[in-house]
């Protein structure tokens, strides 16, 4: 079986600024996010890479044309309503809200920060499958070296972790990306695909422009613009030789599961 990439990006309003007291206005949150996304358009219109765009209703809500548009080739799932803040609530509405945006059901669901949440509450919202696991250890987060570091089922629910190298548990999300050597994250991420038959990375849109003046460490400014956006492309050229790029829902629907 061919391996696959399952490329995903969190298409959200950018609100990480908040979390260093540093005081953005919602529409120049909007703007960043939006501003990434129009620079990722070449990347997500391009037939080579299926991705899967969790997406906030409050981000949607705010540009349902461009939602509606890239659902045509791109799956988009849920990043819940709102980025910074969480109902229960927000699980379903989030869903109903992007399903009359898109007019397609929306299977998949992504916490913001990979907050964990009851299975229950995600079932009974009516998702088929969740991706807010990262099974590795991220100071000041969280410690998830105790969950399966593969897809998994939990009462009933399709869980698809982010991937983390196999030995160690070596992280791939976004600030990997920024702040390792190219050749080491592609090394890393070869090493994953081939162990595990599939690789699933995450990044923002915003991660794709310049995001300096706003009061973040360097480590999460790194290459932000051209300079991450050229680095991106070489990535996907390179695991394109070796993958095929699949949405999250495609993956699972003709996946098998232990």
């Amino acid at each position: 079986m061919t391996p696959k990439i399952l490329l995903s990006f969190d298409v959200e309003e950018f609100d990480m600024p908040l979390e260093y007291n540093f005081n953005i206005a919602i529409e120049t949150q909007m703007e960043i996010g939006k501003k990434g996304l129009d620079n990722l358009m070449p990347i997500l219109n391009d037939q080579n890479y299926m991705t899967t765009l969790f997406t906030t209703a409050n981000f949607a809500n705010q540009y349902p044309d461009s939602i509606k548009a890239l659902s045509e080739k791109n799956e988009i799932a849920s990043h819940t309503f709102y980025h910074s803040k969480f109902t229960t609530a927000d699980l379903l509405a989030s869903r109903i809200r992007l399903e009359e945006i898109i007019q397609k059901p929306v299977k998949g669901l992504r916490m913001p920060r990979m907050r964990q949440v009851p299975v229950a509450d995600i079932n009974e919202a009516g998702y088929s499958y969740d991706a807010s696991i990262h099974p590795t250890w991220l100071p000041g987060r969280y410690n998830n070296f105790h969950l399966p570091r593969t897809k998994y089922r939990e009462q009933g629910l399709i869980r698809v972790p982010a991937s983390v190298s196999p030995n160690f548990r070596i992280p791939l999300f976004w600030l990997s990306f920024k702040n390792f050597p190219y050749a080491m994250y592609l090394g890393l991420a070869l090493q994953t695909l081939r162990k595990d038959g599939y690789l699933s990375l995450y990044f923002h849109p915003w991660e794709f422009t310049n995001i300096t003046a706003f009061g973040l460490p360097k480590y999460t400014t790194k290459g932000s613009d051209n300079e991450l956006l050229d680095k991106l492309y070489r990535l996907l050229n390179d695991l394109n030789k070796q993958a095929e790029f699949v949405t999250m829902s495609d993956f699972i629907q003709n996946g098998s599961m232990e």
